[in-house]
Parts: C-alpha cells; sequence; structure tokens
C-alpha cells in the first residue's frame, strides 16, 4: 500500500519580484485551533521545555539518552532588540508608510537599519515589499512591527546576499501557497535572529544556502513556518537552532489540497547539509519536521518535538542523517487514531523513514541514518522503517515529480532493460537501508496516549510490488530486501509498554520475542517491560 498522506511537497516555482496576478492564500473560514498558548491537540497545554538535566515528563533527574539540554521558550519570552539606534544606523519611523522599503532603496549596500518601536507598514500594493542590499542589516526595537495588513504577499525578497534580520516581528502577510514572506526569493547566506515571524499565510519564510535561523519564533503561519527550499535544488548548509516552531499549518492544506505533502512545521526539500538542534517543535497542525526528497548530512540533536497533529519527524526519500538525543512526545495523536478508527492497519509512525537510508557513495558526516539517544513517551507507534516498492526514478508512483535519486545523472537510463541489471536496479531506487536504531528509549502508556495496541508499534518492512509492468521491483523482492539484506537494525534499546513488532509485510504483528529470533534477529541486547513506567 503507498501511504498516500505522506507523499511530497511539490516544488516551489520560480519566484520573480514581480508576479502575474494571482490569489492570495488567505486563512480558510473555517477557524483553526487557538494555539497561541501552546495548547495541545487534547486541549491541555504543551508543557514548557524541560530544565537541562531533567526528563522532560518528570522534572526528575534525566535517564541515560534523555537529552541534555534545554530547548528555548522564544515566542512568550522573545529577546529584546535595541532601545536606541546603534551608531551609523539609519532610523526607520513607523509613522510614514513605506519607510523602511525607501530608505533601503536609498542607502548603500551593508547598511544598518534600527527600526523604532511601533507597527511598520509598507505600500498599498501587493507586491510592495523591502528589497535589501548586501550585507543589509535590520534591527528591531523592542515593540517593532512590520505588519502586512493581509495585503502585501512579501515582506524581504530579491537576490542580495548576506542580510541580517534581528529582533523584529513580521506578520500579517499573505504569500500565495508554497511561496514565503522572508527571503522570499531564497537568497544565500542571510541570518534570521531573535526574530518572530506569525500569522502570515504560506510559509513565514523561505531559505537560502548558508542560511542561518537562530533563536526565533515561527509561529500560527498558514502553510509552513519556514519552506527550505530553494530553486536549482542549491541550499547547502542550513543551521535552524533555538527556535521555537508552534501552531503552523493554520489553512490546512493537507485537507484542502488531499495528499499534497505540502505542510509542517519545517518542509527541507534537496537540502544538503543541515544542523536542526535545540529547537521545541510543537503542536503544528500536520508533521513537525519534514525532509523530503533528496535532502543528505542532516542532524536532528537536542530538539523537543511534541504535540504535532502529525509525525514528529519524517525523513524521506533522502540520505545520510543523524538523529540523537531528542525527547519526542505526545505526537502522531491527532492523525494516527481516526485512522486506525476506520480501518487503515498501516503503522503511522512518529518518526517515519520513507525509502531512506544511509549511502556511502554521498558525503556526508555519516554513511547512515544514525537513531541513537532519543526519548519516545506516549506517542502513536514509534519508528516506521518503509520502502514503497513500487516509487522509484520514472515510475508513476514516484511523486517526487522529475526527480531521481542523485546516484543517477541520466534519469532516462532507469528503464527497462537497463534498470533490472546493476548498477541501475540499485541505482534507480531510494532505499531504506543502513539504518541503525539503538540506545533509545520508547514508553507507551496506553492509558496516557488513549489507545490500545495499534498506537504501539515498531516496524520495518515494505509493500508488495505490482506496478508499471516493467518494474524489475514487483513481488516480495524489496520487502524481503529491507527486512534482511539492507542493514536495517535495531539494538540496546529501552521499552516499557505493550509494543508489538511488524517486520517484512504486514500480515501481523510479533511479539518481542519473535522480533529477537530469527529471521529478524532484530533488538539484541535492548530490553522489554510490558507496563509502562518512566
Amino acid at each position: 500500500m503507498v501511504n498516500a498522506r505522506r507523499r511530497r511537497a511539490p516544488r516551489t516555482a520560480a519566484l520573480a519580484l514581480v508576479l502575474a496576478a494571482v490569489a492570495a492564500c488567505t486563512s480558510t473560514t473555517e477557524a483553526p485551533r487557538d494555539r497561541s498558548a501552546g495548547s495541545s491537540p487534547s486541549g491541555t497545554r504543551s508543557a514548557a521545555p524541560a530544565a537541562p538535566g531533567t526528563h522532560p515528563a518528570t522534572e526528575a533527574p534525566a535517564a541515560a539518552g534523555a537529552p541534555a539540554a534545554a530547548v528555548a521558550r522564544v515566542c512568550a519570552k522573545p529577546v529584546p532588540g535595541p532601545a536606541t539606534a546603534p551608531p551609523g544606523a539609519v532610523t526607520v519611523d513607523p509613522a510614514v508608510a513605506g519607510d523602511l522599503a525607501t530608505k533601503t532603496e536609498d542607502s548603500p549596500p551593508g547598511t544598518t537599519f534600527w527600526l523604532r518601536p511601533g507597527t511598520h507598514r509598507l505600500g498599498d500594493g501587493p507586491y510592495d515589499q523591502v528589497l535589501p542590499k548586501k550585507g543589509n542589516r535590520y534591527l528591531g526595537a523592542p515593540g517593532a512591527v512590520l505588519d502586512g495588513r493581509k495585503v502585501n504577499q512579501y515582506a524581504f525578497g530579491g537576490t542580495a546576499t548576506d542580510v541580517t534580520l534581528r529582533h523584529l516581528t513580521v506578520q500579517g502577510f499573505v504569500a500565495p501557497n508554497n511561496e514565503g514572506v522572508v527571503n522570499h526569493d531564497m537568497a544565500d547566506g542571510w541570518v534570521i535572529e531573535h526574530a518572530t515571524i506569525q500569522d502570515n499565510s504560506g510559509a513565514g519564510l523561505m531559505a537560502g544556502a548558508r542560511q542561518r535561523l537562530v533563536g526565533s519564533c515561527l509561529r500560527r503561519n498558514g502553510q509552513y513556518g519556514m519552506n527550505a527550499y530553494k530553486t536549482g535544488d542549491t541550499l547547502r548548509g542550513l543551521v535552524v537552532q533555538g527556535n521555537e516552531v508552534v501552531g503552523n499549518n493554520t489553512d490546512d492544506w493537507e485537507r484542502r489540497t488531499p495528499g499534497c505533502g505540502c505542510t509542517g512545521g519545517i518542509k527541507f526539500w534537496a537540502v544538503n547539509g543541515a544542523d536542526v538542534r535545540g529547537n521545541w517543535v510543537h503542536d503544528n497542525r500536520g508533521t513537525g519536521l519534514w525532509a523530503d526528497t533528496n535532502n543528505n548530512d542532516f542532524l536532528f540533536e537536542d530538539n523537543l518535538i511534541e504535540a504535532n497533529d502529525g509525525a514528529a519527524l519524517i525523513y524521506e526519500t533522502s540520505y545520510n542523517a543523524v538523529i540523537r538525543n531528542n525527547t519526542i512526545r505526545r505526537n502522531n495523536l491527532v492523525e494516527g487514531r481516526p485512522l486506525a478508527a476506520g480501518g487503515d492497519d498501516f503503522p503511522y509512525a512518529t518518526v517515519y523513514v520513507s525509502e531512506s537510508g544511509g549511502e556511502p557513495r554521498i558525503p556526508a558526516r555519516t554513511d547512515r541514518i544514525d537513531i541513537h539517544g532519543n526519548v519516545f513517551e506516549n506517542n502513536w507507534n514509534a519508528i516506521t522503517l518503509w520502502e514503497n516498492a513500487d516509487r522509484f526514478c520514472n515510475s508513476p508512483a514516484n511523486t517526487s515529480t522529475d526527480y531521481c535519486t542523485p546516484l543517477v545523472k541520466d534519469t532516462s537510463r532507469c528503464a527497462a532493460p537497463a534498470i533490472a541489471s546493476a548498477p541501475l536496479y540499485g541505482d534507480c531506487r531510494w532505499k531504506t537501508q543502513r539504518v541503525d536504531v539503538h540506545h533509545n528509549r520508547f514508553v507507551l502508556d496506553p492509558a496516557a496516549a488513549k489507545c490500545a495496541a495499534e498506537c504501539a508499534r515498531m516496524a520495518l518492512f515494505a509493500n508488495y510490488g505490482t506496478f508499471p509492468d516493467w518494474s524489475p521491483y514487483r513481488g516480495k523482492r524489496v520487502a524481503a530486501a529491507v527486512t534482511h539484506e539492507q542493514d536495517n537494525r535495531w539494538h540496546d534499546n529501552v521499552y516499557r509498554g505493550p509494543w508489538t513488532f511488524l517486520a517484512g509485510d504486514r500480515s501481523g504483528a510479533l511479539d518481542a520475542g519473535t522480533w529477537r529470533d530469527a529471521p529478524y534477529w532484530q533488538d539484541a541486547g535492548s530490553t522489554f517491560a510490558a507496563g509502562a513506567g518512566g
């Protein structure tokens, strides 16, 4: 079965400074759940991030594998900007409409702008925006807000590099679907620090190479908090550190466009090299963090990911990642529960690795997907390693349209008869391989999660290949490979709760003893206890 709900994000169209007339992506008439205070899907507020050295769920001393670092509650307590203009800065007056854009145009590259307290506005046209010059710096005083008034589509655009935005609230812009408000044109080298980007349509911001998003609040944006995509797939060296990403996808795009795969707290597409550290990602409608299609060399570390409607993390058709020392709790309950109630037995997971794996031929900090030192607590299922046997280059099931694996430069080669033989037999597939799941703690209390055995699953499997008729992967070949031949291993984990396991296919649940025995040989060195004590 193809997991149609988590398939792809459409690529962002090439963006221009002046666009043809398009309908702005305004909020739907259906009021989204109020998550401004961090309310969880069940109506209870997400807990504040844990203090260093404590287990977030109990405030007791941390168990082995629990994250050591605290994450910032930056939306409630933003770091204030300078109360007076720095020496040499150009002062921007909120009482003068368009003052920021005009002074940017009239000043040389490398100018520092200080926005006085108050609400700043641009012109009255949908494409009125600020076009920075190389090296410009924009600093907000305490209380400085740039408001699009649901009139302007973009706040900061253009192709200037090495722009800095600090201590400024950007809100009320109406970027179209798949486009962004800040760094709209995906320029390189931007630094967004201690900013609040909230209540916009589309994505709060886009990304360019070497972009740094640090200590910022991405809140209640209509589609994504950040859409980390760059035209031409040249996005490299991304840093996302110490941010709060909360309540995004208020426009509920998965409902409006079923199967689009176009939502989440942050979406990454074809990013080569990203450090995602110390963020609090919570209460987003849909997935918290989603890396989709030919991403490589990722580090997800010391994040608190909780109470997202969908998965905490999806790593899809991508390569080489380290996922360590994260606390992952109460995710996927909103999406998982009704699917199970409707008879869908797919093991929708909190960490979902889909057609992704380690690949030594693609340079990165690791040649595996290494998942270790994480605490999973009361989520809907835990980790699913899945491979769709029908999804490969040139297949109709490849929803990443026009993309192939980076191992094949000439996509047309992935066709019969050559695809049936090495090296194309292996290189035309995104393979779930070389995934190492170890030294994690998996806790599931069915009473706390309000579920039964359907939410306490771990899975390693593939579907029965069926199409196209020239596919060399039909039948059980991929299921056998992902389960027995592609070096996917669990070991040295701790389990508390009624955990069951799927392997090979979906023919039935395995108990821990069968999972550990031949022919699977999983979870050597792991411990199991039926009780759900912490």
